[in-house]
């Protein structure tokens, strides 16, 4: 009887720095404890995989040549991180998450990391987050940042993790003890394929070919932009690196007042300058705002739909899910 193994692969929540990874800029996501199972066994030249929240099988045959052709198209992402890796010898088994799906929570993400590890990968966390991020283009033409793949590869027990996504180097940076961090979903379910995510990624391209690159541009820089659109999109990834490295000063120092106001601007410029909100996250962080004990709150996972991250007192919210800051994907078994 071939051997059973176990992968895991943690979800992340991304604290501030939204939209900065795909221009070289910094984010400041963290591992959290809900994340992607995968339980198998070595299948000669096929995956197939069964899931504890999608009705129906995915069964493929190796070497993938294109993902985006597979159904049902959960499956894609597993068949993704097969590609890149050209793997022959494939898995059989079952999936199961305790992420919520559509939620901005990176259940994606975690599966392609969760199906590396199964397949072999053995790499750094960079280089699997490499694959992954790559796996997740070829299987749904969504050109994403690393921010997410590399957060569920390389995550920190107990730190959120602060990513210069030009270099793609990680300084772990410790949460207090007394910092709660709670998720709260919108109650509008959020995906990335067929949203506005490529044509704001196409904006700050074109932001770029004005000033140069964000990550270098001075503050102000947008005002050169004759285009009003262009410009706040530029404004939004300025102000938004410059908000990471402050919140992180603020967190190491212990000033959850000071980090919460960060998080307050940032959704507002993911909200005005950006426009990825919708009606339903600004009513929720809203609403969040006026709660005693809640010291801030923002959308998180590039918007469109999904969560809300607040960062709060120990007893000021009854709602959502609490999360704490994890270490990254490991192989079980």
């Amino acid at each position: 009887m071939d051997e059973t193994s176990i992968v895991w692969a943690p979800g992340r929540v991304n604290l501030i720095g939204e939209h900065t990874d795909y221009t070289g800029g910094y984010v400041l996501p963290m591992a959290i404890d809900l994340g992607i199972t995968i339980t198998f066994t070595e299948s000669d030249g096929r995956l197939d995989l069964t899931s504890s929240i999608e009705s129906e099988r995915f069964i493929c045959d190796l070497p993938v040549s294109d993902p985006r052709s597979l159904l049902p198209s959960w499956g894609r992402y597993p068949a993704g991180v097969a590609a890149v890796l050209g793997s022959t010898t494939g898995l059989a088994g079952r999936v199961d998450s305790t992420l919520p799906a559509g939620a901005g929570l990176s259940s994606s993400a975690a599966l392609e990391v969760a199906t590396a590890l199964a397949l072999g990968c053995e790499g750094t966390p960079a280089e699997i987050a490499r694959i992954c991020r790559a796996a997740e283009t070829s299987a749904t033409g969504v050109p994403c940042g690393i921010m997410d793949q590399l957060a569920s590869a390389g995550g920190v027990d107990g730190h959120a993790l602060l990513i210069d996504c030009r270099s793609e180097s990680v300084t772990a940076i410790e949460l207090p003890s007394e910092v709660r961090i709670v998720v709260i979903h919108s109650g509008q379910t959020r995906t990335l394929v067929g949203s506005e995510y490529a044509e704001r990624r196409a904006q700050c391209e074109m932001a770029e070919s004005l000033i140069g690159a964000l990550r270098d541009a001075a503050p102000d820089a947008w005002r050169g932009i004759e285009d009003p659109m262009v410009a706040r999109r530029a404004r939004h990834v300025l102000s938004e690196n410059h908000r990471v490295i402050d919140f992180v000063a603020a967190i190491s120092a212990g000033d959850l007042v000071a980090a919460g106001r960060l998080m307050v601007e940032s959704h507002r410029s993911l909200r005005d300058d950006f426009e990825v909100s919708t009606d339903r996250l600004d009513g929720l962080v809203a609403r969040l705002l006026t709660t005693p004990g809640v010291h801030g709150a923002r959308l998180t996972g590039a918007g469109f739909g999904g969560c809300v991250v607040a960062l709060a007192e120990p007893n000021a919210l009854d709602e959502g899910w609490d999360v704490r800051p994890s270490a990254g994907a490991r192989r079980v078994r």
